[in-house]
């Protein structure tokens, strides 16, 4: 009995290993992308994750791209680590640049923002990365439950102060990361800040489709600027977003299993976010969501302008931008 027990995991453990071999060599197949040399990024949370595979591969198409990150430390050994990776072939155009950035803090996102347009003469791509997982509840610096003032409200207000000078650099684009999880959220106004009751799973998804009405929005403010924004669902990844959920200790090595064969890398999750960063495939494309690097379609909730007029107006007023 135990011998084939042992005959069936091994077997098991096999054709995940095939299977995980497979699906590496079809996404590798897809090849470099465009030359990004003379342009500009932003990507927030690109310490670790998808942000830092973003970071690593922009890099790669010589980009100058600029880490906002809440830990600097934390940055710079990732920062040294990407440039030690990507080494001689960023040579030419590409740059790496740390700057702190706590998107759970409004007065740290206007110092961001504040350094970025007293430096920066241009800015080419906004990637709207950075993100928290179903975490007990908090609050933010301000006040806000943490995964909406995080996930939506940071960016929020990041994105605003920052449009003048993507303006001024059109054709630039604004890639917003949510998640498939959108699906399961809806936007309650009457307790948007989770003080009545708070589910971390709800509010999750409730920022992630936040995120989607929000992408939709700016893309009709923004039509006729040169400027585009597009959301996208990176799939289930390998990283520390999920550090806030508890796995059972003896269902750890099953969980480790099957996360290695069947879920993406974090370079083959951020390989849709590279794509509307840099692909002139989807030049002067905006409002649309994509999985996979391909168009998909939005649950009519996420297609709300009421909803997504509303929520920006609110927005406005929680973040400082009006009175």
């Amino acid at each position: 009995m135990a011998a084939a027990a042992t005959a069936l995991a091994l077997g098991g453990g096999l054709l995940l290993a095939a299977w995980r071999w497979l699906r590496g060599s079809a996404r590798a197949a897809a090849g470099p992308g465009a030359s990004m040399r003379g342009k500009t990024v932003i990507i927030t949370g690109a310490n670790s994750g998808l942000g830092r595979a973003a970071a690593a591969e922009l890099l790669r198409m010589r980009a100058r791209v600029i880490m906002g990150c809440r830990d600097r430390a934390r940055a710079e050994r990732a920062a040294s680590e990407i440039r030690a990776e990507v080494g001689e072939r960023a040579e030419g155009g590409g740059e790496l640049v740390v700057r702190e950035l706590d998107l759970a803090s409004l007065r740290s996102v206007r110092a961001f923002c504040h350094r970025v347009l007293q430096e920066e003469p241009r800015l080419d791509v906004l990637i709207n990365n950075a993100g928290i997982f179903q975490c007990p509840y908090m609050k933010t610096e301000d006040g806000f439950e943490m995964q909406f003032g995080v996930n939506h409200l940071g960016h929020f207000l990041l994105t605003n102060l920052l449009l003048g000078l993507l303006k001024n650099s059109a054709p630039s684009r604004i890639v917003v990361v949510s998640s498939k999880l959108y699906k399961y959220g809806e936007i309650n106004f009457e307790d948007l800040n989770s003080e009545i009751s708070y589910n971390k799973s709800f509010c999750y998804s409730r920022s992630k489709l936040a995120n989607i009405l929000f992408a939709r929005e700016l893309a009709r403010r923004l039509e006729g600027t040169g400027v585009t924004v597009n959301s996208l669902h990176p799939g289930i990844v390998r990283t520390n977003l999920g550090r806030y959920v508890n796995i059972p200790l003896l269902a750890k090595p099953l969980f480790n299993l099957v996360s290695w064969a069947f879920f993406k890398t974090p370079l083959e999750g951020a390989k849709t976010s590279v794509y509307l960063a840099s692909s002139p495939d989807v030049e002067g494309v905006s409002g649309k969501y994509f999985g996979d690097c391909k168009e998909e379609e939005l649950l009519p909730k996420a297609m709300d302008d009421l909803v997504a007029r509303k929520l920006w107006d609110i927005s406005e007023v929680m973040v400082g931008l009006l009175k």
